[in-house]
């Protein structure tokens, strides 16, 4: 186990090794570091990534990626990994691609997990990513502590990477609201230009009609409407026309009210019999 302040020294050369956002440092890049480095060791490091397709190593932007970094110790002593970071180079502009600057450090991890004298030991490297789409160099380091207390870096990975945005999905919400919102205005628009523009070229359907073409309509032209039978209906727009057939049974209904009641005729003061005069 290290030391407290042996701890905090590590950090710094770490930190001075794979540089940081504030004050970045380039030896990393230009194969000069700062600590001794760890070839001279029998210690090895094979670096894969699981979710690796075959055409390379691909960053999704807001997605963690997996390093999968396996340690094998062929020294006499066991050998402790203390640290595991790395970076992101591009090619610097000023200088037309010959040197490399830090486009953005990865998250340092701190293990200290011992590797035995002849064994071997697989650590998990997690990060993310959120840049644009691009093609950067993924650089990963190690620290290495010894027995003696030796501090050694230990190169795991320095290739050519993608930066890719994650595959859109027809469930993603976001993609849901968007396409509601679209449909929502091109049906507005459509229902906007109907009313506007297409709606007057055709003829307006008049509502309703006089008595006698609403009776027409619903006789189906085949029935002449007699004159004499039509009916003022009060409150309509035209005389409504009834025709003289009976839409009921009438076996069912008394006779006396079938019947209708005669007028009786007053007697005028001219059919009274006159009165014989008296000599």
């Amino acid at each position: 186990m290290l030391t407290l302040h042996l701890a905090v020294a590590v950090l710094n050369l770490f930190s001075a090794v794979v540089g940081t956002e504030e004050e970045p440092i380039q030896t990393a890049a230009d194969g000069k570091d700062e600590l001794p480095n760890a070839k001279d060791l029998g210690v090895k490091v094979h670096t894969t990534f699981p979710q690796a397709e075959i055409f390379g190593v691909k960053l999704v932007n807001g997605q963690a990626t997996q390093a999968q970094l396996t340690f094998t110790n062929t020294e006499a002593h066991p050998i402790n990994v203390a640290f595991i970071g790395g970076a992101l180079w591009g090619p610097d502009a000023k200088t037309k691609g010959e040197t490399s600057v830090i486009v953005r450090n990865l998250t340092s991890t701190r293990y200290h997990v011992p590797v035995p004298a002849g064994e071997e030991a697989i650590l998990n490297y997690n990060f993310a990513t959120e840049l644009h789409p691009q093609e950067l160099r993924l650089t990963i380091q190690s620290i290495l502590t010894s027995d003696a207390g030796m501090i050694y870096t230990l190169n795991a990975f320095n290739e050519t990477v993608h930066i890719v945005e994650p595959d859109a999905s027809l469930f993603d919400p976001q993609l849901i609201f968007l396409y509601l919102m679209l449909l929502s205005l091109f049906s507005g628009s459509c229902y906007f230009i109907y009313n506007t523009w297409i709606s007057t070229f055709f003829p307006q359907k008049r509502r309703g009609g006089k008595g006698g073409e609403r009776a027409k309509k619903s006789s189906g032209g085949s029935k002449k409407v007699d004159p004499a039978d039509q009916v003022a209906v009060v409150g309509a727009d035209g005389p409504a026309v009834t025709s003289g057939a009976r839409a009921y049974d009438e076996s069912w209904i008394p006779q006396h009210h079938l019947q209708r009641p005669e007028s009786k005729r007053s007697k005028s003061s001219s059919a009274r019999p006159k009165t014989p005069k008296t000599p």
